[in-house]
């Protein structure tokens, strides 16, 4: 079992303790919805602050608490998945403040993006959840392969060009808008799409193999996780074209 979703690791259900209570597809999919609407409601309140003041700045604290405390928490949950009960909820509700303050960033300079980065995003999502329902897309050992090495070639790029931010110099085509720029985020975007189609796969296998009720929470972590980062690449996909 593999997933580019770090969250989802091959290992993710190994080791698990025996339990009468097991996690169900259903089960999974009711938590996810749960969190995707504790996203929106403190995603929409940021939202709500950047156009009742009309200022960035009003929201740019609520975007820092939002980054730094959802990737602690992330950390928290990937390490105690007994606690994502708990931690998956508040993770939640921290990357919402953060959705919603960089949404306010990019809207602030192109107008309508978001709507735009919202629907892709979920229409996406819906398109790859009936293709993985129907059998269109085949979860083989390649293709679990050929996404896992993508996005950790991806990875190594954008940690690469955080290292190089630190002497002034950055990868140009990371985040200009030419052809190659617009190509990078497209071929990224692709990825991110083909990564919730292994989540999806890799929750139907803790399903099959009896996993804790509690990775019902977690595997919907696992999923927004994904779903978070599919949104932020499709921003700046648009953003590109834009300029």
């Amino acid at each position: 079992m593999r997933t580019g979703n770090p969250a989802l690791s091959a290992k993710t259900f190994e080791g698990l303790p025996e339990s009468s209570d097991r996690m169900t597809i259903n089960g999974a999919v009711n938590k996810t919805a749960m969190l995707l609407a504790l996203l929106l409601i403190t995603s929409a309140w940021a939202w709500d602050l950047f156009y009742t003041t009309q200022d960035i700045n009003a929201v740019l604290p609520y975007l820092w608490i939002g980054t730094i405390g959802g990737f602690i928490v992330a950390l928290v949950t990937i390490f105690k998945k007994t606690w994502s009960p708990i931690t998956s909820p508040i993770y939640a509700l921290l990357e919402g403040l953060a959705i919603g303050g960089i949404s306010a960033i990019f809207e602030a300079a192109y107008p309508g993006i978001v709507i735009q980065a919202v629907s892709l995003t979920f229409g996406t999502l819906l398109v790859l959840l009936l293709a993985y329902k129907s059998g269109l897309i085949k979860v083989t050992e390649n293709f679990k392969l050929g996404i896992v090495a993508a996005t950790g070639a991806i990875c190594l790029i954008y940690i690469l060009d955080l290292v190089l931010r630190f002497i002034g110099l950055s990868i140009p085509f990371i985040h200009e808008g030419g052809f190659f720029g617009i190509a990078f985020s497209l071929f990224v975007v692709a990825i991110a799409a083909f990564n919730l189609v292994l989540d999806f796969d890799f929750i139907v296998q803790g399903a099959e193999n009896g996993a804790p009720k509690y990775m019902e929470w977690y595997s919907a972590f696992g999923l927004l996780v994904t779903l978070v980062w599919l949104y932020l690449e499709i921003l700046r996909l648009l953003a590109k074209t834009r300029r």
